[in-house]
């Protein structure tokens, strides 16, 4: 049994956000695609590989003092990647600046942590299928995905495929009231 985990920080979807994102999967007229299982679905913030447990605890020690405001990302676009050959949705509008500084806090985490992390800037996207090969015509309504939290989430494998799972959250702090 291995000593480490497969780790990376993630927005997590709520409900309303995951049947949104099943009803377009099952629109979408690719059937030979491999589709990413609803419960898997999430917007990775940081990709940090293989994490020994010492490292792990390290890490969620140190991202509990990240403080960020909840945000919305509106992903209004179908893309299709041919290198990983994924189709995933994406933003035509960049990520609004709280998402990105909050990548930047968590792999600069990270990196104090020992772990490397991409270095590429932060590309919000959901990965809604794997094995494709080419870009559908599919037309979709915008969806809002408004995130109050991230989360630490583990890449198991399992006889059927990947599984993820939330090992912890941090619920954003919410803007105080203005009192006048």
């Amino acid at each position: 049994m291995s000593n480490t985990s497969r780790l990376f920080f993630a927005l997590w979807p709520d409900d309303e956000t995951r049947q949104a994102l099943t009803r377009l999967d099952r629109s979408i007229p690719a059937k030979e695609f491999k589709w990413v299982q609803p419960h898997n679905l999430h917007v990775t913030l940081v990709f940090l590989g293989h994490v020994d447990k010492d490292a792990a605890l390290s890490i969620k020690q140190s991202v509990a003092g990240i403080t960020a405001q909840p945000f919305s990302l509106t992903f209004d676009s179908l893309s299709y990647w041919s290198k990983p050959k994924i189709l995933c949705l994406t933003c035509l509008q960049p990520a609004p600046e709280v998402a990105v500084l909050l990548t930047s806090a968590l792999a600069a985490t990270a990196a104090n942590c020992g772990l490397q992390t991409d270095t590429r800037p932060y590309t919000p996207h959901i990965t809604l299928a794997r094995h494709a090969r080419y870009l559908p015509d599919a037309k979709f309504e915008p969806i809002i995905w408004r995130a109050a939290a991230f989360c630490l989430v583990e890449s198991c494998s399992e006889p059927d495929g990947v599984c993820y799972r939330v090992i912890q959250q941090w619920p954003f702090i919410k803007p105080a009231a203005n009192p006048g």
